[in-house]
């Protein structure tokens, strides 16, 4: 058995080299690199931990078997401790398999108003209270960098930060938790705007990137962009400032396009949007790279199509149905209310069983 777990050593090893360029104090004048580092830690900590559990379950095991036949006592423990050894051994081969190395990753989640007008606007805001609430509950921080607003009070387009604190394991961070809410989302309701009391269904289209730690991760040549500033409006075309603050780049290479106008500093909303052009150019970067990269990104929104849903609100049921789980509750207001955390361990079980039937663990 050790010798299939040999793999582990070398991230034994690193997990020690780690451990004494994080007690250099020369290392955290790099932030960047000293979070690379704590990030890179955390990750191989799990390794650690459960190749420790099954050293010693396994030697406790192996112990017990050489003093069986003389020793009642053991052999009767045998059983229990070979069952222990067992489970530390399938844990510890489960956290061998490579994860995505961007979950610990802080997140720009971007949602979209699709079919449905107005209705589907103020979807989108419920959608943006969801993740905000639920964000509040995991201990997150949460801004808005840019929102359109629609006439009623939801949303045409707005882009939401979220960000843990400090430095956390790859399975607690935000883009562990909320990259499987790429696609789009349904939703069945009596409108605000229907007088008949009819049931509609629209939809709203969220996006996920995981956002880049600094700006050297991201290298932009200055020349690669076209930098336009307008004047801020609200909904309507209702002139919200009277200087030119509002920006829009232009990625020429990749013909990405951000805009900002929430700041009411051209000097703020520039930053913001290379914020955003960063995370985005990020995650184009890795879905070049990997092939894993590129099925995942293919599973969120490509058009805000009813065709493409992902998960299903039904107000008058209160039902939320995953479509890709099979995750079914009907406790619609809660998940709502910020109570995601089935919704998403439901994604995160199915994710974790297909990783590991791939590896034939």
């Amino acid at each position: 058995m050790s010798e299939q777990f040999a793999v582990a050593q070398p991230l034994l090893a690193e997990h020690a080299q780690i451990e004494q360029q994080l007690a250099d104090p020369s290392v955290h004048a790099d932030a960047a690199r000293a979070r690379r580092l704590g990030r890179r830690y955390a990750e191989l900590g799990r390794v650690v931990q459960a190749y420790r559990t099954w050293r010693a379950a396994a030697d406790d095991a192996g112990a017990a078997a050489e003093l069986a036949d003389a020793d009642p006592g053991f052999a009767a423990e045998l059983p229990a401790l070979q069952d222990a050894a067992d489970e530390a051994a399938a844990r510890l081969r489960a956290v061998l398999i490579p994860r995505d190395p961007d979950d610990a990753r802080d997140v720009i989640l971007e949602i979209k108003a699709g079919e449905g007008g107005e209705e589907s606007a103020l979807f989108a805001a419920d959608l943006l209270r969801m993740y905000t609430r639920y964000a509040e509950r995991m201990g997150w921080a949460t801004q808005v960098l840019e929102a359109t607003s629609s006439d009623l009070g939801g949303f045409k387009d707005v882009q939401l930060a979220v960000k843990s604190r400090g430095t956390v394991a790859p399975e607690d961070g935000v883009w562990a938790h909320l990259k499987y809410e790429g696609g789009v989302h349904r939703v069945q309701r009596v409108p605000v705007t229907e007088s008949a009391g009819r049931i509609h269904t629209s939809a709203a289209g969220v996006l996920v990137f995981p956002e880049a730690d600094d700006e050297g991760e991201v290298e932009i040549d200055p020349n690669d962009l076209r930098i336009d500033v307008y004047r801020s409006s609200g909904p309507g075309g209702q002139s919200v400032n009277t200087t030119d603050s509002a920006v829009r780049i232009t990625h020429v290479p990749t013909g990405i396009v951000v805009s900002m106008q929430n700041e009411k500093s051209q000097l703020q909303n520039r930053e913001q949007a290379m914020r955003v052009l960063r995370a985005r150019l990020l995650a184009a970067r890795q879905e070049e790279a990997a092939a894993v990269a590129s099925e995942a990104r293919r599973s969120q929104v490509r058009t805000v199509d009813r065709s493409e849903r992902i998960r299903t609100y039904n107000f008058p049921e209160n039902r939320i149905a995953d479509h890709r789980t099979g995750y079914k509750a009907y406790n619609l207001d809660a998940v709502l209310a910020g109570d995601l955390g089935p919704v998403v361990a439901s994604a995160v079980e199915a994710d974790e069983a297909a990783r590991l039937a791939e590896a034939g663990a």
